[in-house]
């Protein structure tokens, strides 16, 4: 009883979706939106690059140099 139904819902659909990517389709400008929680994602990239300068392995020191 609700197949055609549907299948009229599935056609329409698909209907718009091939039609949308057409050259003459209708375009939506993008709108940037403004940043947010700028602050907090400072504080978080600030903490997690002391962490990993915490974290980083010291660099293997040279061995003594022979004296003859």
């Amino acid at each position: 009883m609700e197949q055609p139904t549907g299948f009229v819902m599935a056609v329409d659909a698909v209907t718009r979706h091939v039609m949308s990517a057409r050259p003459d389709a209708p375009v939506r400008p993008d709108v940037p939106r403004p940043a947010r929680l700028v602050v907090t994602r400072r504080l978080a990239a600030g903490a997690l690059r002391r962490l990993a300068d915490h974290i980083q392995p010291r660099p293997v020191p040279a061995p003594p140099a022979c004296r003859t």
